[in-house]
């Protein structure tokens, strides 16, 4: 029996994106996309009023961020969470792998409204399912080359299992973020 691994790994993260993630962040409102949970927590914020000891971005917006991360890690704000999808997820990602443009945390334009935030997360996501479309088996089985670090020598396939799950995963928990912000008191 022949396998379409390709169509396989695609049909995986998209029919979560599809029928889960995506519909799920509609009429994400700007309130909600900088809502804080709890206090000391990593947002996005207009360059003027971050709060944690390091943030990076070339806009008015930044993300706030520190390495090494603290133990435990803050808790995050919807717009961090999907600025970390958007960038660190599929944005690296697009770029080392399929052709997408240049992007890296310290030289991103981080959006300031959920709406150019959704445009961003929309067409991040579009250019990385796009690209593993465009995998053929050979291609699933090469090395993910020196752009993945660590994980230089381990197949293609093996990164795309691993940004489906981090969309599924991240996805969770705006979802969950948004759940929280609708009952909050």
């Amino acid at each position: 029996m022949d396998i379409d691994w390709t169509g396989q790994l695609v049909d995986q993260v998209d029919w979560h994106w599809q029928h889960q993630l995506r519909p799920r962040l509609d009429g994400l409102t700007d309130d909600e996309y900088h809502w804080e949970p709890v206090d000391g927590g990593w947002g996005v914020r207009p360059r003027g009023e971050v709060e944690a000891a390091t943030a990076y971005g070339a806009g008015s917006y930044v993300i706030e961020y520190a390495l090494p991360e603290p133990t435990p890690p803050p808790v995050t704000t919807i717009a961090w969470r999907l600025a970390h999808v958007i960038v660190g997820v599929f944005g690296l990602r697009s770029a080392a792998h399929f052709g997408g443009p240049p992007v890296d945390f310290d030289s991103f334009d981080y959006a300031g409204t959920a709406a150019e935030a959704l445009h961003q997360l929309d067409t991040a996501y579009a250019t990385w399912r796009d690209g593993v479309r465009g995998l053929g088996p050979d291609a699933l089985a090469r090395p993910c080359g020196p752009a993945e670090g660590p994980y230089a020598d381990f197949p293609m396939a093996a990164l795309v299992l691993h940004i489906n799950r981090e969309t599924i995963h991240h996805g969770a928990e705006i979802s969950l973020l948004r759940d929280l912000y609708r009952v909050r008191r």
